[in-house]
């Protein structure tokens, strides 16, 4: 098994702040080149520069890159929740991380979630069904866009270089969990006919969380026995709904009620076990807890995508499916681009690349050795030093 260290995080109160919000034409004037490392937020020190710039859910670039930091930029940042940036580096000049899929689709599939998730919201369940089938032809199209981007885009998926404020987690999450768990479903040698179905499961999958009411969705503190009670029931309420949907297999409302069972039975709300609960739900359910773990919340600082895989690990053999979770660990990115890391030989240095399928084990470029800087710096492939491991990761800016 794989060994993790985690580093120290801060928590964040919720906050709306006002921020410059650059139109879209200026986003063509941006750099295309720049430099970076990723480090927390709450490390960041005035004058220091950002190397990817920080979006809204509609695309607007709420900081631009290449600005210095004001004081003020960065207790905004923290206030917004967001918990890693990139950040300027000369001896990282050439990285450019990868979006995994395109500005144009992920606000298009964002549009759709919102707009189907929304308009079903206060409405009883034979008409909040109604209103789904007639816009599933639209979500199957956002579906078969996601798998085109997936499966022409041969590199790892992250979603860390995405460094966007959204207004309402349940959106974004929708389409986080669907890329994962198309991701999965691809490494799984799906069908295409079976990764649409799985698609729409994914997608649809928190559903019956529009029929609880938004001051215990969006309560920034912890919940109380009670309220998570009530939370447990979007997943019946999501059953009923999509059920009711002709034009939605029902596989896709089982996904709904099932994705939060685990294979030992303690999961809900049946607590069946093992084969009872559908192959899809048991992969919507690694994709679901990822993202939950490393996305950003108003009560809690989002985890990097090892300490996230951690959790999964744990978990193996008893709250999730071991393959799911091998297919899920060769189709993500462990060690994000810029992220900087330590080799048990106690050097230093900054992932520079990713191989495929063995993502614990990227190239890395060497900026230290025993403590004193390199210069010039110099990489080394894991995949091929196979006695060398990263024993740490680091965050902090320097």
């Amino acid at each position: 098994m794989l060994k993790f260290y985690k580093h120290r995080g801060g928590h964040y109160k919720r906050y709306q702040p006002e921020i410059v919000v650059y139109s879209p034409s200026i986003i063509s004037h941006l750099r295309t080149e720049f430099t970076m490392i990723l480090v927390s937020t709450h490390t960041l020190k005035p004058g220091i520069c950002l190397a990817k710039p920080i979006h809204n859910e509609n695309g607007f670039v709420l900081i631009s890159e290449g600005i210095p930091l004001t004081e003020r930029m960065i207790i905004r940042l923290n206030e917004l929740g967001i918990s890693y940036v990139y950040v300027e580096d000369e001896r990282t000049s050439d990285l450019k991380p990868v979006k995994p899929i395109s500005d144009e689709v992920r606000l298009k599939a964002k549009k759709v979630i919102e707009v189907n998730l929304m308009g079903i919201q206060d409405k009883e369940v034979l008409r909040q069904s109604f209103i789904l089938e007639k816009t599933t032809k639209e979500l199957s199209k956002i579906i078969k866009a996601l798998l085109h981007e997936i499966k022409t885009n041969k590199e790892l998926i992250t979603l860390l270089s995405e460094v966007i404020t959204y207004d309402n987690y349940i959106f974004s999450h929708s389409l986080n969990v669907t890329l994962y768990s198309l991701a999965i479903g691809t490494q799984l040698n799906l069908s295409e006919k079976e990764l649409e179905v799985l698609g729409l499961g994914a997608i649809l999958h928190d559903v019956g969380k529009m029929t609880i009411p938004t001051s215990i969705l969006m309560k920034p503190g912890k919940l109380t026995n009670e309220e998570f009670e009530i939370i447990k029931k979007h997943t019946e309420s999501g059953f009923e709904i999509l059920r009711n949907v002709l034009t939605i297999p029902l596989i896709a409302a089982h996904c709904a009620y099932q994705h939060h069972e685990r294979i030992d039975g303690s999961g809900y709300p049946r607590g069946i076990k093992g084969e009872e609960i559908h192959n899809y739900a048991r992969i919507i359910a690694v994709a679901d807890v990822f993202d939950a773990v490393t996305s950003n919340r108003v009560y809690r600082r989002a985890m990097l995508p090892h300490e996230g895989l951690e959790i999964l690990y744990a978990g193996v053999g008893k709250l999730f499916d071991t393959s799911i979770i091998e297919a899920f660990r060769r189709s993500v990115v462990v060690y994000p681009l810029g992220l900087t890391v330590f080799l048990n030989d106690e050097r230093k240095g900054v992932v520079s690349k990713q191989n495929q399928g063995l993502s614990e084990r990227p190239v890395v470029r060497i900026i230290e050795e025993k403590g004193q800087a390199v210069n010039p710096p110099y990489e080394v492939d894991l995949m091929k030093e196979l006695h060398l491991v990263i024993t740490e990761c680091e965050t902090t800016l320097r």
